[in-house]
């Protein structure tokens, strides 16, 4: 059962290959010799990249591809029809009648040919005819009109010429091309080239009658001619007997004479001819050798001038290679400048933000261990500073150089101190005390480290002072 269904399988598959092969050879389309394959739909572009309208094919073959192509054929046949064309009006304004044959047929030349596949693919072969006999009827008028009555009757060819000009432009047009006119006669209702006929008929008649009398005239007068050259030829002749025979001997040697003169002549001429070859072979071989040399040296310029440019098409192309090359190390090592800021910003950022957050740390700590009470908590840090800021106040009057001091004292002042006292109270006053110190920063002095007293004793070693000159000497 397995095996059924397999080769069951098989035998869909092939047949559908099989069909698939015919569908696809069935649209492959062979074109005749005397017709034009006209592709349509989808066909591509032209040189202009337009769509196409239809891509013709004259004597090979196509594949027509299903769904977005279709196909038509253009039939080669010759098409001859019949223009009688009547009272046309010639350049004497006179109007003829001109019953000609026209030939036509679609063209094969690729811009012809699309044309024709624009404008007559689908159309009846009454329908072609009709529109080509409209075109010619045009032209055989315009050309009619152009020509005199004469040219047209006499001169043929060139009637013929013109009309083929004109009216093959115009079929081109449409797609068709002229392959022959054949115009059988031409008349006129006015009778103008009967009468022209006529006339060349009784002057054919009077022309024809006047050889023949003049050939009769000529017969006569020749034959009188004739007895009266024989007779005096006769006499001639015998004068000319003895004559002769001394004008032979002459005659041999002027000849003899004449024939070393052109020996001579001709010794001359040859003599001459070979100094003119030999002279011209000189002057083409120095114009072949300037020729030479002015083309070696246009091609040493040419080469010459390739080097220079080669190089420095070169030289630029490097240049430019190189000034790129270098703005890509700028760029990179700009880059890399730039990534290695951004790093240094972001550890020192991630470094601080740690530090920030330790020292957060550390003081939730500190306010844990004073019990949450912050100002405790600041109090702890400040004594732990105490030390380093009594040692900051001391470095400010540490360095200061006192060689004397000469102090004239008077005794007590209004406030009950001495000048010595103040000049000593204000020398230390200059050291910003502690507590000034914690006030300028916004903050109070701890009670743990002691409070602010009043300086009492003053007015007591004041009054025990006696009021004399005292000279103090501070050295340093």
């Amino acid at each position: 059962m397995d095996n059924f269904v397999i080769l069951l399988i098989i035998c869909v598959i092939a047949v559908i290959l099989f069909a698939t092969i015919i569908a696809i050879l069935s649209r492959y389309r062979k074109c005749p010799s005397d017709k034009i394959l006209v592709v349509y739909g989808k066909v591509g572009t032209d040189e202009n990249g337009l769509p196409r309208s239809a891509k013709c094919i004259h004597g090979g073959a196509a594949f027509i591809v299903p769904v977005i192509q279709s196909y038509q054929y253009l039939d080669l046949t010759p098409i001859s029809m019949n223009v009688d064309l009547r009272n046309a009006l010639s350049k004497q304004n006179i109007r003829i009648n001109v019953p000609s044959r026209f030939t036509v047929g679609i063209s094969t030349e690729p811009g012809v040919m699309q044309n024709a596949a624009e404008r007559l693919l689908g159309l009846k072969l009454a329908e072609i005819q009709e529109l080509a006999r409209d075109i010619i009827f045009g032209q055989l008028r315009l050309v009619i009109a152009t020509m005199d009555i004469e040219e047209i009757n006499a001169d043929r060819d060139k009637f013929l010429i013109a009309v083929s000009k004109n009216v093959e432009i115009e079929l081109k047009k449409i797609g068709l091309r002229l392959i022959n006119v054949n115009v059988t006669d031409i008349t006129d209702e006015s009778g103008y080239l009967d009468a022209l006929g006529k006339e060349a008929a009784a002057k054919a008649v009077n022309d024809a009658k006047r050889s023949v009398a003049e050939k009769n005239r000529d017969g006569e007068i020749g034959q009188a001619n004739a007895q009266q050259e024989q007779r005096v030829q006769v006499a001639a002749a015998n004068a000319a007997a003895i004559e002769g025979e001394n004008e032979s001997r002459v005659a041999v040697a002027e000849s003899e004479a004449l024939r070393r003169e052109r020996e001579a002549e001709s010794l001359r001429r040859a003599t001459a001819a070979e100094a003119v070859q030999q002279a011209k072979a000189k002057q083409e071989a120095y114009t072949a050798q300037q020729e030479a040399e002015l083309t070696r040296a246009e091609l040493e310029k040419a080469t010459q001038k390739a080097d220079i440019i080669v190089k420095t098409q070169i030289a630029k192309e490097k240049a430019e290679i190189d000034a790129e090359a270098e703005a890509e190390v700028i760029r990179r090592k700009a880059r890399g400048e730039a990534d290695a800021i951004f790093a240094r910003m972001e550890a020192e950022a991630k470094g601080n933000q740690e530090i920030l957050t330790r020292q957060a740390e550390g003081m939730r700590a500190i306010v844990e261990a004073a019990g949450g009470d912050a100002n405790a908590a600041v109090k702890l840090l400040i004594a732990e500073k105490l030390e380093d800021l009594v040692a900051i106040q001391v470095e400010a009057i540490k360095n200061i150089k006192i060689d004397k001091v000469t102090v004239w004292d008077s005794g007590q002042n209004a406030d009950g101190q001495t000048s010595t006292a103040g000049f000593l109270s204000g020398m230390m006053k200059a050291v910003p005390p502690l507590n000034e110190l914690f006030k300028q920063a916004g903050m109070e002095l701890p009670e743990l480290l002691g409070k602010e007293i009043e300086e009492v004793g003053a007015e007591k070693a004041a009054a025990e002072t006696p009021a004399e000159h005292i000279e103090t000497e501070i050295v340093e």
